[in-house]
């Protein structure tokens, strides 16, 4: 009981800290907030912060444990006689239904966008996520296909499933930045979206099919 309290508020401090982090990157940007601010603002030390986050980027991306992991996700959770393609355009087609963030469809992901693309350290950072998503998604084909260590086809397929995905939401959260609303921008993004998986699953459709 009493470890578990513990973990409780550990979750529940770290949670503080990049809540009003990310609070005073929304308002002043990235680079013009200093860790010692973000401190102030949760009512703890730099040293705590440091505890919980090992660099400023760090506190930005603190939900980076669970985006890395979506992609794999998608696939262990495909449906029976469904491929991995045909997993992402489903779960691509509801993301957008449901303006969730996972593809950075929701509320506040062109200022969160925008942030990013004011800081070169973030976009680096986010260039280093970008290629970890894509390595686990990898990993995750190959192991559901029961792929060969030297087969370079789990590689292939989630690069190519990665770029469309990446692709049609950086065009999405770009028309948002240049003032459209999510009602102007989400008709289009569908049928882009169709038209993107319909090109992939001509390919690859055949690929990691759950039996």
């Amino acid at each position: 009981m009493e470890e578990g309290l513990r973990e409780r508020k550990k979750r529940e401090t770290r949670q503080r800290i990049a809540d009003m982090a990310m609070g005073l990157f929304m308002m002043r940007g990235f680079e013009q907030v200093t860790v010692a601010e973000v401190a102030r603002a949760a009512d703890v030390s730099v040293n705590t912060v440091f505890n919980y986050f090992g660099t400023k980027e760090d506190l930005f991306l603190d939900r980076r444990e669970e985006v890395e992991e979506l992609q794999s996700r998608v696939v262990r959770e495909r449906r029976s006689g469904e491929s991995a393609v045909a997993a992402f355009r489903r779960d691509f087609l509801e993301a957008i239904e449901q303006r969730d963030w996972r593809y950075g469809l929701n509320e506040g992901s062109d200022v969160f966008g925008r942030i990013v693309g004011e800081s070169p350290s973030l976009m680096a950072r986010f260039r280093e996520l970008e290629h970890e998503q894509t390595q686990r998604l990898a990993r995750t084909l190959a192991e559901e296909s029961d792929a060969d260590p030297d087969d370079l086809t789990p590689h292939l397929v989630a690069a190519q499933i990665m770029d469309a995905t990446r692709l049609l939401s950086r065009h999405a959260i770009a028309r948002k930045l240049a003032g459209e609303s999510w009602a102007e921008i989400i008709p289009l993004l569908r049928s882009q979206a169709e038209r993107a998986f319909d090109l992939l699953e001509r390919g690859i459709s055949d690929y990691c099919v759950r039996m």
